[in-house]
């Protein structure tokens, strides 16, 4: 995990530990299809355009075979393509191609087949149209990128045991307090923007850890995962909760759009050896393995603040950072531990402390 913040790692291995007693994390990948977009503009007759998209599929497809060669036989490629007209920028379009890249994030395959498309759209599109429409001249390209916005590329993880099972939570709650308290959590987050926001957050920073070290594009993730938890018109929780007839549930469903091949995922050195420890997995694996270290990081959150507070934890965790910043021995260490487990931690509380009951080495 490449992150700034102890803590994340702090909670993400305790929620590990947690669910590894309580048959672990389940995953299932629900669709990996990416989105690359060619925009033109043409003002010739729409619904003659719109007919001609069967005629225009075949020879578009023929003109990017060179570029996609190699990921058919590796089971992907192009898996259909759609013309859809842009709402009321009158005569502009969006040639929308929809792709499998396998283990490649595939940024690079997808911009060269779109960029191929374009150039080859002009002439194939005056040989699709009636010749009626000829005077209409031919299309202009506006541009052709990929999409980083991926709702049919999503991996879904949970966990879930009976509520007995959850067991006594800290603060004194029992097993049923805390699914009931952590499933209201849950409930704001879905309805709350400003507590969706926050909600994600937390989601992303066991995503993101995990997304850097192995060197794919966390931008990209985030921008995807954003858009997607806002894809009904409310910005919403990417985890959801439920509680019914005796059993806790805890799941989590989000794009993931990640390579193990192209890109630094080779070259740079650790992304490499992530790739490694993690057994060299494939972009599905990989994609689970993502998705599992988000939902551990949102469970350990959320059970934090619907018990004990999150500051708690996160404080634990910044007085060893402090000790370590200020250079201390074990046994000093030991003592600031006991001390501040029932005081405030500051920077300034901590060095006088230190400065006090054992000098810094």
């Amino acid at each position: 995990m490449a992150v700034e913040e102890s803590s994340v790692v702090a909670a993400a291995s305790a929620a590990a530990k947690y669910w590894g007693t309580r048959g672990g994390f389940r995953t299932t990948i629900l669709g990996t299809e990416k989105i690359g977009q060619l925009f033109f503009q043409w003002d010739g007759p729409r619904e003659a355009l719109l007919d001609a998209v069967g005629r225009l599929s075949p020879k578009l497809l023929s003109a990017s075979a060179q570029h996609t060669r190699n990921m058919e036989a590796r089971g992907g490629g192009v898996l259909g393509m759609e013309v859809l007209p842009q709402g009321e920028l009158a005569g502009t379009y969006e040639l929308r191609g929809r792709f499998d890249t396998r283990d490649s994030m595939g940024a690079n395959l997808i911009n060269t087949v779109l960029e191929s498309w374009g150039a080859a759209l002009p002439e194939v599109l005056a040989q699709a149209l009636p010749t009626e429409c000829a005077e209409s001249g031919p299309p202009e390209i506006i541009m052709a990128i990929l999409s980083n916005y991926t709702p049919g590329c999503v991996v879904r993880a949970e966990v879930g045991c009976t509520v007995d099972e959850m067991g006594v939570g800290a603060g004194g709650f029992t097993s049923v307090q805390l699914a009931e308290r952590f499933t209201r959590a849950i409930r704001l987050a879905e309805t709350n923007p400003y507590r969706a926001t926050t909600h994600n957050k937390g989601i992303f920073n066991g995503l993101d850890a995990v997304v850097i070290a192995t060197g794919n594009d966390f931008r990209a993730v985030e921008a995807c995962g954003h858009a997607y938890a806002s894809r009904d018109g409310q910005y919403r929780s990417l985890s959801h909760c439920e509680m019914a007839g005796g059993r806790f549930r805890f799941w989590l469903e989000v794009p993931l759009a990640l390579g193990t091949v192209g890109g630094l995922t080779k070259v740079h050195p650790m992304a490499a050896a992530s790739l490694e420890l993690l057994g060299n997995p494939g972009a599905e694996t990989l994609m689970s393995i993502v998705a599992s270290a988000g939902l551990a990081q949102n469970f350990a959150a959320v059970r934090s603040l619907v018990t004990t507070g999150i500051q708690a934890g996160h404080m634990r965790m910044h007085l060893q950072n402090i000790l370590t910043q200020i250079g201390v021995s074990e046994e000093v260490r030991a003592g600031a531990t006991a001390h501040f487990s029932t005081a405030a931690v500051s920077y300034a509380g901590v060095r006088e402390w230190v400065t006090a009951n054992g000098a810094s080495q």
